[in-house]
């Protein structure tokens, strides 16, 4: 027996129904605010190129620097193309991302990852030799 995932008591199928302030009321109360002030330019040209692809006007893989940007029940189901600092990565959005920040699934720093101390780092590393 598969579950099936459910926002808040909706499926997909009722959150694609959805208008915008109908959605809005189901997320928590800072992205609710954020979303209620209203799109910044970068959100708004990333809304365009989602629907766009929707339609399948938009060849290109949906590319974007707007990290901030709130997942929404239309955009369930793409692969997003988010802007890491240095590279794009793509993420394939889910029904269980509604609400998160696109950035949020993106990672910016690298794990830190230690080897050996260098000479004289400690006092006992100047014994070890350096070669």
């Amino acid at each position: 027996m598969v579950l099936e995932f459910k926002f808040k008591g909706k499926t997909i199928e009722e959150l694609k129904k959805m208008e915008l302030k109908e959605f809005i009321e189901l997320l928590p109360s800072g992205k609710r605010r954020s979303i209620k002030r209203g799109f910044t330019e970068a959100q708004k040209i990333l809304l365009r190129k989602i629907d766009k692809s929707i339609k399948g006007n938009y060849k290109k893989p949906v590319k974007t620097h707007c990290r901030s940007m709130i997942i929404l029940p239309k955009m369930v189901g793409m692969t997003i193309h988010v802007h890491k600092g240095k590279e794009f990565v793509p993420v394939k959005i889910e029904i269980e991302t509604l609400g998160y920040r696109i950035g949020e699934l993106v990672l910016t720093r690298k794990r830190v990852e230690h080897s050996a101390p260098g000479v004289g780092a400690t006092k006992s590393s100047s014994a070890i030799s350096a070669r």
